[in-house]
């Protein structure tokens, strides 16, 4: 679990795929992650040359190590089947089902990608953002090993579940720790929801704190004048690294002269320390990767 972890997903930013202009600027933004948006972004007039735009885009190349997904249409539109045909052999790194409510529709879409020739490694993505959604997340997660990820669209669920948007999101703390724990449970990645007010700063980086603290991997995002924040709150921290390589080193150590517990600046050590310790520094150590790429 730690290699699929480790990973950085700490800003993920939302990008229209009609927009071309935007699409150039995602190689330079220092965001972990894109979606390239081909349904809620997209007018209805432009979807097909989103798709268009989206492909070829990641086709060419030049995003550097930022994890790239295309969310398509669903299945139940004009659009969904043909985005999913075209991301198939895009090169993305997986594509986004928007309001995904089913084990079925995973299998259905996981059936197109095989059949027109999408890698094993493009991974399937599931936006939890209705009710049917969070209930269903178990045996979402179940449906395929190239289940990836949950998005969660917070802003539909508040409107479904006629929640208000509070600053302590009391009103989504359930379906956020409900699907977290799913994802916990079966290995796959979990995003936070988008911050929707660009003017509260304060709102925003206390959504993130929230959001580390609950146990998100990174924040999806709208704006790219949000990155900056979330890529510093999701980050381990100096202090983490430090006690995360010494908790390591002084396990090792030992485990050398047989023992199974260590006892560090007063504190107990023991094998789930330390595995959460080689998690952290993973994830140090990927981030650097990134800034070099």
């Amino acid at each position: 679990m730690t290699a699929r972890t480790a990973r950085p997903r700490r800003s993920v930013l939302y990008m229209p795929g009609s927009n071309t202009r935007a699409l150039e600027k995602g190689k330079t933004l220092p965001a972990d992650g894109l979606i390239l948006d081909l349904e809620d972004a997209v007018a209805p007039d432009q979807k097909e040359a989103a798709r268009n735009n989206v492909c070829e885009a990641v086709k060419a190349g030049g995003y550097g190590m930022r994890e790239l997904l295309i969310r398509v249409n669903s299945l139940q539109t004009h659009w969904g089947y043909d985005d999913i045909v075209a991301a198939a052999q895009s090169g993305a790194d997986g594509i986004v089902l928007p309001k995904a409510e089913s084990a079925d529709i995973i299998r259905i879409c996981e059936n197109i990608l095989v059949e027109n020739g999408a890698p094993d490694s493009m991974g399937i993505w599931c936006m939890i953002e209705t009710p049917r959604g969070v209930l269903s997340a178990e045996r979402m997660a179940m449906s395929s090993q190239r289940l990836a990820g949950f998005v969660m669209g917070t802003s539909d669920l508040a409107k479904d579940v006629y929640a208000a948007h509070t600053q302590d999101r009391l009103p989504m703390l359930y379906s956020l720790t409900h699907c977290l724990l799913v994802a916990r449970a079966y290995g796959i990645a979990i995003l936070d929801g988008v911050h929707l007010d660009l003017a509260d700063d304060e709102g925003f980086l206390q959504s993130c704190q929230q959001g580390l603290d609950l146990g998100f991997d990174g924040k999806t995002l709208i704006h790219p004048k949000t990155i900056d924040g979330a890529n510093e709150i999701f980050a381990p921290s100096e202090d983490e690294i430090v006690w995360s390589k010494r908790i390591i080193k002084a396990f090792a150590d030992a485990q050398k002269e047989g023992q199974g517990v260590v006892v560090v600046e007063g504190k107990l050590v023991e094998v789930l320390h330390v595995e959460d310790a080689k998690r952290t520094v993973a994830l140090f150590e990927a981030i650097e990767r990134m800034k070099e790429s």
